[in-house]
């Protein structure tokens, strides 16, 4: 097999979005599955709508999810010459003529044909001018072939024919003398030998044009590839208010960046019924014959539950490790690592996100937690004051303080008072976690350690009772 080289080329007008970021990784997952090369370019000769901030944003969203490039960041605005140069040569050629209709002409044309009832394309009034050129600006167009079909020999879609009579005299150098995408596209392509174009099916209709291009330059036409569009859960086209956003969101929301891979991996392509996959699985088995050619429909709840389930496989460690970030977003203090994988390893598998996480552990990294009134005065009652308070002096008298031993505590008390665990925990879990719904109560206690324990039952011991308890504080 020839060299494998694919690439992506975003155009940076914005942030790197959910299609795009599939695109990228169609393309990574290839070159990596054939051991070839990965190029990144940047498509940025709009300069009106290119900025250097989107350029960042994009770079920084393919390496947090881990697409790293072997060659580039080119950038499109650095090899102007380059276009300029084969645009000369279709020129010598005869493959490409200079066009001097004004746009004024051009627009009442296209309105004269559109109301014949014709196609509204460029008559070739310039292709086979004569005589003196005119004065003034113009564009340099290619020349098209007029008959016969161009072939799109697509991996996914199969053969695609188009008829040539039904395809314009493409612009590629606009009367600014800026070259446009379709012209500098087919210029790098060949120039960075790419082998395999893998890109959305929006682009088909430029494909025949682009083959044609490559065909009057000289260059070997590279192998196509187009996926299908991502649409939203009511068959539309993806947009924002499906939920689908910018891929750094998607890091700031405390997404995984294995998880956004798969999920978006599996936006159009698959391998039997799996549906986690690790990177490394990606890589090993992604083909480009287990690419649909129906459209992938974007699930938010779907992104969601392939996150947990790459959350809950992490170690403790691991998670403690990339959950670091989003606790210190909160303004908490993290007295050491161990304990922190301790804290997760409670939260594991209840967090879908990592933002998640460190709201549902609130409890463990505040000082002082604010008990829900409701939760108060359930199970903040006189009726548990007395088995609080029997259960606070087992803790104090522990010498040694784990799941064990507190489980050994609970029991105690509620033979004591022939209580139910869950009566004796619900109270317990509210006073020190500030809610009804937590880890489990051992779990937490021994996370939570012995003072803070001790510190925050005494708090709500203490209200219990009082005439104005509704909002209880403790440290």
């Amino acid at each position: 097999m020839t060299q494998i080289r694919t690439r992506f080329p975003p155009s940076p007008t914005g942030y790197l979005h959910i299609g795009g970021a599939r695109t990228a990784l169609f393309n990574y997952l290839y070159a990596r599955h054939h051991n070839g090369t990965f190029v990144l370019r940047i498509e940025d000769t709009d300069r009106e709508r290119s900025t250097d901030e989107s350029t960042q944003a994009i770079l920084d969203a393919m390496t947090w999810l881990g697409l790293q490039w072997d060659e580039g960041p080119f950038f499109q605005s650095q090899r102007g010459d380059l276009y300029r140069e084969h645009a000369e040569r279709l020129l010598r050629s005869g493959h490409a003529y200079r066009c001097y209709c004004t746009p004024e002409e051009l627009e009442a044309r296209r309105r004269a044909a559109m109301a014949a009832g014709r196609k509204a394309m460029y008559d070739r009034t310039c292709r086979e001018r004569s005589g003196a050129p005119p004065t003034g600006a113009f564009t340099i167009r290619f020349k098209a072939p007029l008959d016969g079909e161009t072939i799109v020999a697509d991996l996914v879609k199969g053969h695609v024919a188009f008829q040539n009579r039904e395809l314009d005299d493409l612009v590629i150098i606009r009367s600014d003398g800026t070259p446009v995408y379709n012209f500098c596209a087919v210029v790098d392509d060949a120039l960075m030998q790419i082998s395999h174009i893998i890109r959305g099916d929006d682009h088909l209709t430029n494909t025949p044009k682009q083959i044609q291009l490559y065909r009057a330059l000289g260059y070997e036409v590279p192998a196509f590839a187009h996926v299908p569009l991502i649409l939203g859960l009511d068959r539309s086209r993806l947009s924002k208010r499906h939920g689908a956003t910018s891929v750094t969101a998607y890091r700031d929301m405390g997404y995984l960046p294995d998880a956004l891979v798969n999920y978006l991996a599996r936006l159009g392509w698959s391998y039997g019924d799996q549906e986690i996959f690790s990177r490394a699985e990606l890589v090993e088995k992604f083909s480009l014959e287990n690419v649909g050619k129906a459209a992938g429909v974007y699930n938010a709840e779907k992104a969601e539950w392939v996150n947990f389930q790459h959350l809950k496989a992490l170690t403790p460690a691991a998670l403690a490790e990339v959950v670091k970030p989003y606790v210190a977003a909160k303004g908490h203090a993290i007295p050491d690592d161990e304990w922190l994988a301790r804290v997760v390893a409670t939260l594991q598998e209840r967090a879908k996100t990592l933002v998640e996480l460190v709201d549902l552990g609130q409890f463990y990294f505040t000082p002082t937690i604010s008990i829900a009134p409701t939760a108060e005065r359930k199970f903040l009652t006189p009726e548990v004051l007395e088995p609080l308070q029997a259960l606070r002096a087992r803790f104090v008298d522990m010498k040694q303080w784990d799941v064990d031993t507190i489980r050994g505590g609970f029991e105690a008390v509620t033979g004591r008072f022939g209580l139910s665990l869950g009566q004796l925990a619900q109270p317990v879990r509210v006073a020190v976690t500030g809610g009804t719904s937590s880890p489990g109560i051992f779990e937490v206690l021994d996370v939570l350690g012995k003072n803070r324990t001790i510190e925050r039952l005494d708090h709500a011991i203490e209200q219990i009772g009082k005439p104005d308890s509704s909002s209880l504080g403790t440290g």
